[in-house]
């Protein structure tokens, strides 16, 4: 295997024996080096071209040496199609010395800059899939916190539009704004958007990613509430784009692909 397809599966973490790519002349620390490990392939959704595309890097990638079993690995990728460039990021640890033969490898971290020209494969471009690709973005920079804020933006803003798709107001008779829990109550009463395994409170996951916000929460805590909450939210999400009596609201929030449902994630 080459060093490639380990960075090609990223976030994939998992160890694998990959052939040797630094030498021991070159495998110090502070160096620089150029390294032929193959391309680093990945598909994304390009927003220039408006569809699923794979971005690919050129055949040399940048290495520097970063500690004894370290290499932080720079990838510049372009669309084959278009060419609008993005670029990664690839923290990768060695097990054994970086100038092996055949060394076991794993990735210890991974950062994108998409430069918002591209999206994780599977969104599309509607605000709502913009905010769940920002939410997974900040859970994988350990953001906790900021993750939870666009969950719950999701949650406010796909409520509201359901709202409005079967006619129910958002303001009181004295125009006050009703509050998010009144609200959603009345919707879920006309539309079940709630999931079933979930509907017997379904405020009780807006009043979640409200505490870890505003409560006492800290980052760990967010961060191992972020997938069971996302997932919640994602439910909502796909129950309304699912149903054909909230096609009003699918169409304002997703545009002409509402009715695709929603992955809030690669390969959910």
């Amino acid at each position: 295997m080459r060093l490639s397809e380990v960075l090609n599966k990223a976030p994939d973490a998992s160890t694998a024996q990959v052939e040797g790519f630094l030498d021991a002349r070159s495998a110090r620390w502070g160096k620089h080096k150029e390294i032929s490990v193959g391309k680093v392939v990945r598909n994304y959704f390009c927003r220039k071209c408006d569809g699923e595309r794979t971005f690919a890097s050129g055949e040399t990638l940048s290495c520097l040496v970063t500690g004894e079993h370290t290499v932080s690995i720079d990838v510049t990728l372009r669309c084959t199609i278009c060419e609008t460039p993005m670029e990664a990021w690839f923290l990768v640890r060695s097990e054994e010395a970086l100038h092996s033969s055949s060394p076991w490898v794993h990735l210890e971290r991974f950062t994108e800059n998409r430069r918002d020209t591209a999206g994780r494969s599977g969104t599309q471009a509607g605000h709502v899939d913009d905010l769940f690709e920002r939410a997974q973005i900040a859970f994988e920079d350990h953001l906790g916190s900021g993750s939870m804020i666009y969950l719950r933006k999701v949650f406010e803003i796909v409520t509201t539009e359901a709202a409005v798709a079967v006619g129910i107001s958002t303001r009181h008779l004295n125009n006050r704004r009703k509050n998010f829990r009144e609200l959603l109550e009345e919707v879920d009463r006309m539309s079940h958007i709630v999931p079933a395994e979930f509907s017997a409170d379904g405020y009780k996951l807006f009043s979640e990613l409200s505490e870890v916000i505003h409560g006492d929460s800290d980052e760990a805590d967010a961060l191992s509430k972020f997938e069971p909450c996302r997932l919640l939210v994602l439910g909502i999400v796909n129950n309304i784009r699912n149903s054909q009596s909230m096609s009003n609201a699918a169409t304002a929030l997703w545009g002409s692909a509402a009715m695709t449902p929603a992955t809030g994630q690669v390969g959910a």
